[in-house]
């Protein structure tokens, strides 16, 4: 630990596997929402602000390789490496839908009116499925140049954003004609795509460098080098004045966004980062990591003296409260989510 200040993360354990991917829903009447995908086949709900864990959706036979959530947080959807899309009722964890594909599907995303879901994986096909006619088969956009690994939707749903895992560059879609009508160039694959919560920009991470690009009219805004190879970056929500990035070398790094200057530097986590989200308030971010933990950091100068184990313990009441407002929370009884934080480096999964 630095002598200087040392910021410390509410640590929530529960996944036996990596976490690969992390998902804030907006801010609902009932707070918020974080939603993690993990290779352990189960993703995972939690109050998007404490972390407390409020259920796990079962169904998965393979590896979740991507989560989101709705635009009000009723209802989540997941891809796996089963073959399958599931559409979940998030409010009682139970499968509302699996959208049956012939490979592993890596990416999910809900349409900003809630009525679709886009799919995509190694396929290289693009799926938009009506959430209000699960049974029809999908709509399926023109044959991505490679396989799947990140898609959003943007432009009030008329526009597609994906990118592929074995080429660089991000790929622009006009959802009505099925076309690709721009790309955003990258000399890497693109591991991360987020679209800003005021729909300005596209933040990219590709190899070490993380991208801002207009979301409107697609030139790139900034581009700056990571020391080191990051796989995810999110630009603050609210002021869209600071970003983070995670990769291979464990910290979570916060960046000014004007003049990419290292701000802050967030170490705990024991394995490479996957993924890393602000919070829809920009108060707080999500790092989720080889090491099977999602860490939630507090944006501010918050810091404290009693190490993570106080942090982290703080679910255990809380989760409880929950438990009989939402039924999937008593299908896992055998988690140690609820586990005292104070073992937290012992209880953490050796890597897969």
């Amino acid at each position: 630990m630095d002598k200087k200040k040392v910021a410390v993360p509410l640590v929530c354990h529960g996944h036996s596997r990596p976490v690969v991917d992390l998902f804030y829903s907006p801010i609902t009447p009932d707070g918020f929402f974080l939603i993690s995908a993990s290779k352990d086949s189960s993703p995972m709900l939690r109050n998007g602000e404490t972390g407390d864990w409020i259920g796990t959706f079962e169904g998965h036979k393979g590896a979740v390789w991507s989560c989101c959530l709705d635009t009000n947080a009723l209802r989540a959807a997941s891809g796996s490496a089963d073959f399958t899309a599931k559409l979940w009722d998030a409010l009682t964890g139970d499968e509302l839908h699996s959208f049956e594909h012939k490979h592993i599907v890596r990416a999910c995303a809900f349409s900003e009116d809630t009525h679709l879901l886009l799919t995509g994986g190694i396929e290289k096909i693009l799926r938009i499925f009506d959430l209000n006619r699960p049974d029809a088969p999908p709509r399926e956009v023109d044959n991505s140049p490679g396989s799947i690994r990140t898609v959003a939707w943007l432009h009030s749903d008329q526009t597609i954003l994906s990118s592929c895992t074995d080429m660089g560059g991000v790929r622009l879609w006009d959802v009505r004609s099925g076309k690709i009508f721009q790309t955003l160039e990258t000399k890497s694959p693109v591991t991360s795509a987020e679209v800003s919560q005021d729909g300005r920009y596209i933040t990219t991470a590709d190899g070490s460098t993380v991208k801002f690009w207009d979301a409107n009219h697609f030139g790139m805004v900034k581009s700056y080098n990571m020391p080191c190879a990051v796989e995810s970056a999110s630009l603050e929500p609210k002021l869209g004045n600071k970003f983070i990035a995670g990769g291979e070398d464990m910290w979570i790094r916060l960046f000014d966004f004007h003049t990419g200057e290292e701000i802050g530097c967030n170490k705990g986590h024991h394995g490479p980062v996957h993924c890393v989200r602000f919070a829809p308030g920009g108060e707080s971010y999500a790092s989720g990591s080889e090491d099977g933990t999602i860490r939630i950091w507090q944006t501010g100068p918050a810091t404290h003296d009693e190490g993570d184990a106080v942090l982290a313990h703080g679910s255990t009441g809380k989760v409880k409260a929950m438990t009989d407002e939402v039924e999937v929370a008593r299908k896992i009884e055998g988690l140690n989510i609820t586990k005292e934080g104070k073992a937290e480096e012992k209880e953490e999964v050796p890597d897969a």
